[in-house]
């Protein structure tokens, strides 16, 4: 079954704009924030970011202490060749909307082996720095601005 060109990405983050980073298990070096594609192309959103939030890092969005929040906030960029075999041929493209998650600094995170091998966390300059991914970068840069929107 083919990966659906549809995505989210969750900038987890603390009060104090520290952002919390995992490298992936299948490239080593290769950091960012919890990604993942629906998992059906009528899935919300929402849906989709609580999932991969709660799958990657073990962090649970319970709408009341953690609570996601839609940054309205869409990137379109090409597929990096060495995932395109996920997607349907001819797939070259993704949609990615971006969500942000205030937690506690000492929550704990729980990492999905079989995805990612560790994680950390820095300052957000520090963390855009660290991303592989440009649009990940942009997303960690407008955190100042995006963080008091609560």
């Amino acid at each position: 079954m083919h990966k659906i060109p549809e995505s989210v990405l969750v900038v987890i983050h603390t009060a104090d704009l520290e952002v919390l980073l995992i490298e992936r298990a299948d490239r080593p070096g290769f950091w960012q924030s919890v990604t993942g594609s629906l998992d059906a192309p009528d899935e919300p959103l929402i849906d989709t970011a609580a999932r991969e939030l709660r799958e990657e890092t073990g962090i649970v969005a319970d709408g009341v202490a953690i609570v996601l929040r839609d940054w309205q906030l869409s990137n379109i960029y090409e597929i990096y060749p060495v995932w395109r075999h996920r997607y349907a041929p001819g797939v070259t493209h993704n949609t990615e909307h971006v969500f942000g998650v205030c937690v506690p600094r000492d929550i704990g995170v729980v990492l999905s082996p079989r995805e990612h091998v560790q994680h950390v966390w820095l300052p957000y300059m520090e963390a855009a720095d660290r991303c592989f991914s440009s649009s990940n970068a942009e997303a960690i840069l407008q955190l100042p601005q995006r963080a008091h929107l609560r």
